[in-house]
C-alpha cells in the first residue's frame, strides 16, 4: 500500500508551495524584484509576475528599475515572460505593463536573440491585432 508515501509526498509539496509563497511575499515587501521574478516565473505564476512588474512600475525610475530587473533574467526566463505578457496584453487593464515589458525586451535582445526564443512566432502573432 503505497497511499501513505503518496500522502506525505504531496504533503511535502504542498508545504514547499507555501514555503515559496511566503518567500516571494518578503521578496516583494523587501523590494528584492529580481529574485521575486525569478521565483514568480518558477512557480509558473504570470498573476504574480504582472504584480511584480506593477510594483517595479510604481517605484520612482520605474522603467529603468524594470529594464535592469529583465535584462538580468535567465534566456529561459525571459521566454517565459514573454509568454506571459502575450496574455496580458488582451486585456486593457494590463496592457500597458505588457508593452514595457516588450519594449524592453525588444530593446535589450538581438533579433536574432529572440528569433532563437522558443514560441516567439505566435507570440509575434498574438500580439500583432492588440498591440
Amino acid at each position: 500500500d503505497v497511499t501513505e508515501i503518496e500522502e506525505k509526498e504531496a504533503q511535502a509539496k504542498q508545504e514547499e508551495q507555501i514555503m515559496k509563497e511566503q518567500e516571494l511575499s518578503n521578496l516583494l515587501h523587501e523590494k528584492r524584484y529580481l529574485k521575486a521574478l525569478g521565483l514568480a516565473i518558477s512557480l509558473d505564476r504570470p498573476h504574480t509576475v504582472l504584480m511584480v512588474v506593477k510594483a517595479i512600475l510604481k517605484e520612482p525610475e520605474g522603467r529603468k528599475r524594470l529594464e535592469e530587473n529583465l535584462v538580468r533574467l535567465r534566456k529561459d526566463q525571459k521566454e517565459a515572460v514573454l509568454a506571459f505578457l502575450v496574455t496580458w496584453n488582451t486585456n486593457s487593464r494590463n496592457c500597458h505593463e505588457a508593452q514595457a515589458v516588450m519594449e524592453t525586451l525588444l530593446k535589450h535582445e538581438a533579433p536574432d536573440t529572440l528569433l532563437q526564443f522558443s514560441g516567439i512566432k505566435s507570440a509575434v502573432e498574438s500580439l500583432l491585432p492588440y498591440t
